[in-house]
């Protein structure tokens, strides 16, 4: 009898400690939340408790934009998943349109802007994290246009979507604009595309890293000039002051960096490493 107690015993012991290991498994991705002494994601000063609201313009591919499926991906999208589930958060995917961002921002519709979002020029407009990229704005002509260089320009038509970077590039360029026969301004990429793939225009200035992926996903008849407009940086940027956010996605992306993920996410859109973090 005394055998078939200490027996039973064991059992209990046994079954308590797998118990055990199990909700430790299960604890998720809200402790590391917990670890930095936040009580939990529902501490964490989103605009909507338990939930990390992302504004990203939905046509900007590779960083974010509508996949085959109709659903949202990219990646900066990735990068943004990964960080709301390492702090137990759900992630809101939120198109904006790009003109109206300071607005989205300032009315807390959204919790940060984050797709492929320049930080050059804007560095006291919004409070930033540490760059994860590095980006060119460059102008993309048609295959045998004849547009060369900047100088191949003058008489030319050039669109810009409104409100970018290529647009702010530009307006530091006056005596390269004065060169142009126009100058226009498209709501985004894709609409600047086709219409210099239907030759409505002669070239459209825009970010590097864009370009080389529509190029890569078809655009063959497509070319980006070797001579660049200007280098800039890519960062997450949160509402002018919003430190605290800022600083517990920074530390997550360094998280991120310092165990190979970053890589491996970028890795897969890019089939290489272009993140900066750590570097």
């Amino acid at each position: 009898m005394k055998k078939m107690f200490i027996f039973l015993l064991v059992l209990v012991l046994v079954f308590a400690l797998a118990a055990c290991t199990t909700n430790q498994g299960e604890a998720g991705d809200g402790d590391v939340a917990e670890e930095r002494g936040l009580n939990g994601a529902d501490a964490i000063n989103t605009v909507v408790p338990g939930k990390f609201t992302v504004g990203f313009d939905q046509n900007f591919p590779p960083m974010g934009f509508v996949g085959d499926d109709g659903e949202f991906t990219g990646f900066d999208l990735e990068l943004a998943a990964e960080v709301a589930q390492r702090l137990g958060l759900e992630l809101v995917l939120q198109p904006i349109a790009w003109d109206a961002k300071d607005m989205e921002l300032s009315t807390k519709n959204i919790d940060c802007i984050w797709n492929g979002f320049t930080m050059n020029g804007r560095e006291e407009l919004y409070t930033w994290t540490e760059p994860y990229m590095a980006n060119n704005q460059v102008f993309v002509v048609k295959a045998g246009s004849g547009i060369e260089s900047l100088a191949d320009l003058a008489g030319k038509t050039v669109v810009v979507q409104m409100d970018s970077s290529a647009e702010a590039a530009l307006g530091d360029r006056p005596d390269l604009v004065e060169t142009f026969a126009a100058y226009l301004t498209a709501p985004d990429y894709e609409n600047a595309l086709m219409d210099l793939e239907a030759e409505a225009v002669d070239a459209v200035a825009m970010d590097e890293v864009v370009a080389n992926y529509k190029i890569e996903k078809g655009g063959e008849d497509l070319l980006v000039l070797d001579e660049q407009l200007a280098a800039e940086e890519y960062g997450v940027g949160f509402l002018l002051g919003n430190e605290e956010l800022r600083d517990i996605v920074q530390s997550t992306l360094e998280e991120m960096a310092a165990a190979g993920v970053m890589a491996k996410i970028s890795n897969t859109w890019f089939g290489k490493d272009v993140t900066t973090i750590g570097k």
